[in-house]
């Protein structure tokens, strides 16, 4: 070891920003068991880096004792007062043990220590880069896939994107620039995993904050969104300006906002509504862009309700395989059973029919 050792420490700290202390002590650490694995484990030894010179030296370290039991771990106090007469019973002695031949085992030991702390440091300027990015957009370029994932290069990492994140139907072509919303950044010890999404809510959210500027600066609020990722999805939003009307707002003049969303999206159908502090009002906005008549809430089971339309709506609440019905109990958190005006009038008959006959019973 030489003065380049403390060339290159330096080097370090300055480009990859890793302190010269924290290196030293993985050094001096890796040392004593290179030292114990080459040189016999039944000796406690201590390495001590000179940071000046960029000298190695190993020392024994013995406690000292009346009466020795083991000679590599222990010195009598005879032998240690003819060192010093301070010396005392207890105390530790360090003697050094350098090999020789010890300085390439240093080097190679140093080599990859180093390396070690430069792929650490590396690994966690990612991180901390990426980690900012959660829960946002940013674009990257598709760089491969296989039957598990598409990897997305961020410029600097690759992020991978799995099947559920992706959006059915989207094909995913090498160097192809896409946006993605980074869900989560994961910091293990095969270095950060950053995790992409298309078709999360988030991606969504984040879009309209990026065509909105009303929605950006909190003018508008996004209350809930409901999403089947390529096909439909249903966002429920209030103005907290009475001045600003919402849903207008979002769709922008002649629907240019909404479209652009539209278009990122490769043609997934939006449906923008009015969020309401009154429940049922909601619930009616929800399941636009059906007409409802009345919505009656089930007592006897929390966050469930009926949900009336007229006959020749019943389709259209319900929509294609049901996707109408299921965005709008997933935006407004309620399980919603609809009818049609007829059907829930039959419905309430047998109510009375059989409130009738428990009376009769009754009596």
């Amino acid at each position: 070891m030489s003065k380049e050792m403390i060339t290159a420490l330096n080097v370090l700290e300055m480009e990859k920003g890793i302190k010269k202390e924290i290196v030293i002590d993985a050094l001096e650490a890796a040392l004593v068991s290179a030292f114990k694995r080459n040189y016999g484990q039944a000796q406690n030894v201590e390495v001590e880096f000179d940071n000046r010179k960029g000298d190695i030296h190993v020392y024994a370290v013995k406690k000292v004792v009346e009466d020795v039991e083991d000679e590599q771990q222990e010195v009598s106090l005879a032998d240690a007062l003819t060192i010093n007469r301070a010396y005392e019973l207890g105390d530790e002695i360090r003697f050094e043990v350098t090999p020789k031949n010890f300085g390439r085992i240093a080097a190679q030991t140093a080599k990859q220590v180093i390396m070690q702390r430069v792929r650490e440091a590396e690994r966690g300027v990612v991180y901390e880069k990426y980690s900012q990015y959660e829960d946002e957009i940013v674009t990257g370029e598709v760089a491969r896939r296989d039957n598990r994932y598409v990897y997305v290069d961020l410029g600097g990492v690759e992020a991978v994107m799995s099947k559920q994140d992706q959006i059915p139907g989207e094909q995913y072509e090498p160097h192809d620039h896409i946006k993605v919303y980074v869900t989560k950044v994961d910091d293990n010890g095969k270095g950060p995993q950053v995790f992409v999404s298309r078709s999360a809510s988030g991606f969504l959210k984040r879009l309209f904050e990026q065509e909105v500027p009303e929605i950006y600066d909190g003018t508008v609020e996004i209350m809930s969104i409901a999403r089947e990722a390529g096909d439909r999805a249903k966002v429920a939003v209030r103005s907290n300006n009475p001045d600003i009307d919402a849903v207008g707002t979002c769709v922008g003049p002649r629907g240019q906002r909404v479209q652009t969303i539209v278009n990122e999206l490769h043609g997934e159908n939006m449906d923008i509504v009015e969020w309401e502090e009154d429940t049922a009002a909601y619930i009616s906005n929800a399941l636009n862009p059906a007409e409802v008549i009345d919505v009656l809430f089930n007592e006897e089971e929390e966050n469930s309700c009926m949900v009336i339309v007229p006959d020749y709506q019943l389709s259209l609440a319900i929509g294609k395989r049901g996707q109408n019905a299921r965005l709008a109990a997933k935006l407004t958190g309620f399980k919603i059973d609809i009818k049609s005006e007829t059907d829930a009038s039959e419905y309430a008959e047998e109510d009375d029919d059989v409130e009738e006959s428990s009376d009769e019973n009754a009596e």
